[in-house]
């Protein structure tokens, strides 16, 4: 016995009301649509679809005939996410309001005169929804959409090769299986760690020859900022803008910041006034501060 309830007529046959109200009768009222078998769903989705596009969108009438739609359809949804079934429990729910949104959109999109069953309409909608979900929101780290799509192909290569080697193949037979060069298959794997990052706190595994550690998680052993490493960049940076100096301006720039001489005394040293070595000093500096703005 079907689980449809219709108002007014708990045990009402699906078939029956449909055949009514294609003769022009009132449209059914639905409870517990979401418990409707699938193939009483596909006939009552069709009559519910016909009367959505006779209404005004944002009436109450609206609003009950989409909500019903939506939830007579949830079998979709669950079908589609069975495909997914190697997922975590976590990552399975959030496929499932993905899977939902893809319905929706299904349901807003699907024109009935085109004469096709909205269960062949949805599932691609839903699929699509939850493909786009895994490509620009799981990855840990963006890498192109090109090597997204080669993670998957490795997946199913390595699946397939397991079965028939009986042992995980190497980079050359899953290169040969899929006609890539060697150089391909070890890019795509190095982008397939990036789909998921462990979190920095989780513990840390012990050496194979050693104790394993406890109390300790990825952050405890990540690294710190060098404070050295900005003076080496600037330093690596200003070398070649040095050397575009003259050779009196570099002479005084050696001399004020290595030597660490006054501009008196590098006057001394070189027969001019304090005053020119101020410019001097002010006109390297200029072209040398220029030099490292960025553009």
């Amino acid at each position: 016995m079907t689980a449809l309830q219709l108002t007014g007529s708990p045990s009402a046959d699906p078939a029956a009301s449909a055949r009514a109200t294609e003769a022009g009768g009132a449209l059914p009222r639905v409870e517990d649509a979401g418990k409707i078998a699938p193939l009483d769903a596909r006939d009552l989705s069709m009559i519910f679809f016909d009367r959505l596009q006779a209404l005004e969108e944002g009436t109450g009438e609206y609003q009950y005939v989409r909500s019903t739609l939506i939830e007579m359809n949830l079998s979709l949804v669950d079908f589609v996410v069975r495909r997914f079934r190697n997922r975590g429990d976590g990552e399975r729910e959030d496929i499932t309001q993905v899977g939902m949104i893809g319905l929706i959109k299904a349901i807003d999109r699907f024109d009935l005169t085109r004469g096709v069953v909205f269960s062949s309409f949805a599932i691609p909608c839903i699929e699509g929804e939850i493909k786009r979900y895994f490509r620009d929101s799981t990855w840990a780290v963006h890498v192109p959409r090109r090597l997204q799509e080669l993670r998957t192909e490795l997946a199913k290569a390595k699946e397939h090769l397991s079965n028939e080697l009986d042992r995980d193949p190497n980079i050359r037979e899953l290169a040969a299986h899929l006609n890539l060069s060697e150089q391909e298959v070890e890019e795509g794997l190095v982008a397939a760690n990036a789909y998921i990052a462990d979190p920095l706190d989780t513990p840390t595994p012990g050496d194979d020859e050693g104790p394993r550690e406890t109390g300790r998680s990825h952050a405890d052993t990540a690294g710190e900022p060098d404070p050295a490493m900005e003076l080496f960049e600037n330093l690596h940076t200003l070398a070649p803008l040095l050397h575009e100096l003259d050779d009196r301006e570099q002479k005084i720039i050696e001399m004020r910041f290595w030597q660490d001489l006054t501009q008196v005394r590098i006057g001394e040293e070189l027969g001019i006034s304090q005053m020119h070595v101020s410019r001097l000093l002010a006109r390297a500096l200029t072209k040398l501060r220029t030099g490292l703005l960025p553009g």
